[in-house]
């Protein structure tokens, strides 16, 4: 990469879109994950027609809920009062990510269950919270709840963490050393989202300085986001 000349600050480079493969054949699969894999590779033999994927912020469920929906032709939904979203249901299976962000009406999502039930169709959820945490007032809403098939995916750890790191540098057409990698890793907050935000950070800043990617480099990078560790 030919050196660029930087006049008050560095220049700032052209964003790219890099495609970053997220498809099932690309899906790095560990202990945390493999309870999550098989139900949504088993579709549509479910143990039950709801399905709760729960785990902290960064720990893949909105990779999977994707790979679900592709493979099921799932529609999104959002359980709200008028958004018709039973209707929805009833016509095939759903996908309502994020619940204990979005939020959600006890008596919409009521429905839905029994209209999943009564047509044969699926529906996931996706939520950082175990269901029994949400804030349910119905009584009839908490019975078909517990009556779910609940997954817990658990954080990262570090051997997870080095893998999506590479792939990620390699969606880009990036090699990196693997010293560098466990660098990272041990330094870093453990979770996907992190790690994404680390290589986008990384790879910008080293299109900007016109270099190559370096441990001082990372470690810059890190402190920036406040994950910072003892530099040895």
């Amino acid at each position: 990469m030919n050196d660029v000349k930087r006049k008050a600050g560095e220049q700032l480079p052209l964003v790219f879109s890099h495609d970053t493969a997220s498809g099932r054949d690309d899906l790095l699969i560990s202990d945390r994950l493999s309870a999550a894999v098989t139900i949504v590779d088993a579709w549509p033999q479910w143990p039950s027609p709801v399905v709760i994927l729960a785990g902290p912020v960064g720990s893949g469920k909105s990779h999977l809920a994707s790979i679900w929906k592709e493979h099921s032709s799932a529609t999104s939904i959002h359980p709200k009062a008028g958004a018709q979203a039973a209707i929805a249901a009833a016509n095939g299976p759903v996908l309502f990510e994020d619940v204990d962000r979005e939020g959600f009406d006890d008596t919409e999502l009521f429905h839905v269950i029994n209209s999943v039930r009564e047509n044969g169709h699926s529906l996931m959820m996706t939520s950082r919270l175990w269901p029994m945490s949400w804030p349910v007032e119905l009584a009839d809403l908490r019975s078909r709840l517990k009556a779910a098939t609940v997954v817990e995916i658990g954080e990262p750890d570090e051997e997870l963490l080095s893998q999506v790191i590479v792939k990620l540098f390699a969606d880009r057409q990036l090699n990196i050393d693997d010293k560098l990698v466990l660098y990272i890793v041990n330094r870093m907050e453990r979770s996907l989202n992190a790690a994404q935000t680390i290589v986008e950070r990384l790879d910008r800043l080293a299109w900007s300085r016109g270099t190559k990617i370096t441990r001082a480099m990372a470690a810059e990078v890190l402190n920036e986001l406040g994950n910072s560790g003892p530099l040895d």
